[in-house]
């Protein structure tokens, strides 16, 4: 075949292709490759027509072999990049992505719209496989090719946004690189918008400082774009929230930082973030009950903020809201684990801040539970403090070998460290050995005199150890009242007080008031509840009894709060209101539905309220439950023999003198 033959094969083979005639066309291919095996339009028609023809092996392999002849010739390329685009063809990402690479090389010096074309392909195949990097990189060349082609600012102020469309999810990938494109695109598209300031605009900047809040090693960065955004749009508040929260979150506590929620606080009173930066601000003003009421409030406004939840955590604590400050420690562990800041800071104080709770808890399960957070704190072995901890859950769970065990290691490596002699002075505390335990906390409080926790168990060490310490005012005394001084929401030590002034000092009247202290301080106390309202009693003082009584009743739910109702019950009884008496004893009775005087009281509200038969099945109640109560056993035969059951009556009445054969009572009846 000469070569003008092989031209007219080659041309036949064309004009085949064109009218869809792919198999006469690989004829005259065939024809020409027998003359001429390297002939490269031969390989590419070869590939064209099996492909046409369904046979994707054949043409691939026709295309590679145009390519292996001529490289830098553009027909066979996007002849193999048509091939695998097609939809039957799977698992050819990898190689359409090398074609359209080589395709890019080959026209960047000549048909630039072509470039572009196939630039947004192979961004667009980047994109499925999630190669956010690709994506980027290739991206940003298409932005410089327009660059420099002279693209107007519009043009390359959309480029710029696509871009950071297309990344938008790139974020959860933890790329450094792909991190740093995305905010360059962020910020070359905030600087070349069209209308600034306007309403494009400021969404576009509300995403770039959403994005930047979400890289905490970008502080610097997210600061300077929120005061930007502030110059330029003053009356929003959604920077100055941001940049609140980065300070939360980051622990910062400088003067900028409470200038900053200061002003949003001004700005908006109910900013979610501003209202928790006024709580941290009242919880360094030592105003635990404000910076509780911010805090809580706050947070409901606020998603995902886990520093939040540890201040008031340790609010909460300061005011010994013990159980509350688990939940809110909880919380903040919860966040933390959503969190992509491996900082193990926030985690680990939030950990230690949770045991430390549990431990004034004082329970087993809580000391349990106590052991678990210390366990999963990072570097807690070399800590001697939590050792100390550590020591703490295991004297509440009972296990006074581990925790001796701690105490002996700790005096010996860290005899300079408070928490040392405290641990070795509450296992002595918890043996009674008084003596010892003294020691402990005396070396405890040189080492760390501000601890009001030190002073209340000298205290309570001087108040067992004998009547003499707990009446010397140098000893049991001063330590409650430095301990009270020191924390103020010790509700434990205003009780010893109230002890003292009552027992030893007998000065109810401040007594009565150390009590009624204890018990605004912990509703839960009702030795102190009780107290201060026998002696409100006592001095005469009925109001306040009742106005105690009654706040307590208030809130009290169904079987709970026995002393009150039964305390208010016994006082209506007493002062010939048997009703009011009726409903509150009936109150004490769910409560313990099995106290035999509780009972007695009732049947005499009953009797008082001329309720005789409800009265006789209360007084039976009585005695079933206690059959030495001859009181109530003589009533209900009294009352036996007022409603004509005077055979039972006698048989009652019998039953006494038995038992106590000159009862007055029961002879007459």
């Amino acid at each position: 075949m000469s070569n003008k033959e092989v031209k007219a094969a080659l041309k036949s083979a064309r004009d085949a292709i064109r009218n869809k005639e792919y198999k006469e066309a690989l004829k005259h291919c065939k024809a020409v490759l027998k003359q001429e095996k390297n002939n490269y339009n031969a390989w590419v028609f070869i590939g064209l027509a099996a492909a046409e023809l369904e046979q994707p092996d054949q043409a691939k392999g026709a295309y590679k072999k145009a390519i292996e002849l001529e490289p830098n010739q553009l027909l066979a390329w996007q002849g193999l990049a048509n091939l695998y685009e097609k939809p039957n063809q799977t698992d050819v990402k990898g190689d359409l992505a090398d074609v359209y690479q080589k395709l890019l090389e080959l026209y960047k010096s000549g048909d630039k719209q072509k470039w572009c074309d196939v630039c947004n392909k192979l961004v667009e195949l980047y994109h499925q496989e999630k190669k956010y990097l690709e994506v980027a990189e290739t991206w940003q060349k298409l932005i410089q090719m327009k660059e420099e082609e002279g693209a107007e600012k519009a043009e390359l102020h959309q480029l710029w946004k696509k871009m950071i469309h297309l990344l938008k999810d790139s974020t959860r990938n933890e790329d450094n690189k792909t991190e740093q494109l995305l905010l360059n695109a962020f910020e070359h598209a905030v600087n070349s918008a069209d209308t600034i300031p306007g309403e494009d605009h400021q969404n576009l900047y509300k995403d770039f400082i959403q994005c930047l809040s979400k890289f905490p090693h970008e502080a610097a960065r997210l600061k300077k774009a929120c005061n930007d955004m502030m110059t330029l749009y003053p009356t929003m508040t959604y920077p100055l929230e941001v940049l609140c929260l980065h300070f939360i979150n980051s622990g910062t506590l400088s003067e900028e930082a409470l200038h900053c929620f200061s002003r949003i606080f001004e700005m908006d009173t109910s900013s979610g973030p501003g209202i928790i930066g006024f709580g941290i601000k009242c919880l360094q003003e030592k105003k635990y009950k404000e910076a509780v009421k911010s805090l809580t409030e706050g947070l409901q406004k606020t998603n995902q903020c886990p520093a939040a939840w540890y201040y008031l955590a340790e609010a909460q604590v300061k005011i010994h809201k013990h159980r509350n400050a688990v939940l809110s420690c909880n919380q903040a562990l919860e966040g933390l684990g959503i969190s992509k800041d491996p900082n193990f800071g926030w985690k680990n104080l939030a950990l230690q801040l949770k045991a430390e709770t549990l431990i004034k808890i004082a329970d087993a399960d809580a000391a349990e539970e106590a052991i678990k957070a210390l366990e999963q704190i990072v570097g807690a072995s070399s800590d001697p403090v939590i050792s100390a901890i550590r020591g703490q859950a295991y004297l509440n769970k009972g296990l006074m070998d581990e925790a001796s065990k701690i105490s002996q290691e700790l005096l010996s490596s860290h005899p300079d460290l408070a928490e040392s002699h405290a641990l070795e002075g509450y296992i002595h505390y918890s043996q009674k050995n008084y003596k010892q335990a003294e020691r402990s906390f005396l070396n405890a409080i040189e080492r760390k005199a501000e601890t009001a926790e030190y002073h209340h168990y000298l205290g309570l060490t001087y108040w067992f150890m004998s009547d003499e310490t707990k009446k010397d005012k140098g000893k049991a005394l001063t330590q409650f009242l430095k301990a009270a001084k020191l924390d103020s929401y010790l509700g434990n030590a205003f009780f010893y007080l109230g002890n003292y002034y009552r027992d030893i000092a007998g000065d109810k009247s401040r007594a009565r008031g150390c009590y009624k202290k204890a018990f605004e301080l912990d509703e839960m106390d009702e030795e102190s509840g009780t107290a201060a309202v026998d002696l409100s009693v006592e001095l005469g003082d009925m109001d306040t009894a009742l106005s105690i009584l009654n706040e307590v009743t208030e809130k009290a739910s169904p079987g709970t709060a026995k002393w009150a109702w039964l305390h208010r019950g016994l006082y209506y009884l007493r002062s010939g209101q048997p009703s009011q008496a009726v409903a509150d004893l009936q109150a004490a009775l769910r409560a313990d539905p099995k106290d035999s005087d509780c009972w007695e009281s009732l049947g005499e509200a009953y009797l008082n309220r001329g309720s005789y038969a409800t009265a006789l099945k209360s007084f039976r109640r009585a005695s079933e439950l206690n059959p030495g109560l001859m009181y109530s056993i003589y009533r209900a035969a009294a009352l036996e023999q007022m409603l004509g059951k005077y055979d039972n009556a006698i048989t009652t009445y019998q039953q006494i003198l038995k038992k106590t054969e000159n009862y007055v009572p029961a002879l007459k009846g």
